[in-house]
């Protein structure tokens, strides 16, 4: 018994802000990410006046996306486990909820979050 297909009656699109949220939703979830880091400056951004995150960047083409992810990390994290989570919880989420393929998720780590670490 086939499936019937269904044809699509008009056209979906989804602005960056919302795969923006929704990455920076999937990156603080990971344990050891304290919060989430400002990209660098961009002139672009000021000029346009842009509203998307500044802890994601996103580029897409036809409809694959490149995320960068900027983020701050809790003391006595291990980088390279942490920044893998935060990889493989961005693309599945993006993936899952947008339906636009993640071709790749860089993560940056801008800075060391010691507060937690000088309270213990």
């Amino acid at each position: 018994m086939e499936k019937p297909m269904r044809e699509p009656i008009g056209n979906l699109k989804i602005s960056h802000e919302v795969i923006a949220t929704i990455a920076s939703f999937a990156a603080r979830e990971i344990d050891g990410v304290a919060s989430m880091a400002a990209a660098p400056g961009n002139i672009k951004r000021f000029i346009r006046h842009a509203t998307t995150e500044k802890s994601i960047r996103i580029e897409l083409t036809d409809d694959v996306a490149a995320i960068d992810v900027y983020v701050n990390l809790r003391y006595g994290a291990k980088i390279p486990v942490v920044s893998e989570q935060i990889q493989r919880s961005v693309k599945d989420a993006v993936q899952n909820m947008t339906g636009i393929v993640v071709a790749k998720v860089n993560v940056f780590v801008v800075g060391i979050d010691f507060e937690e670490a000088a309270q213990a």
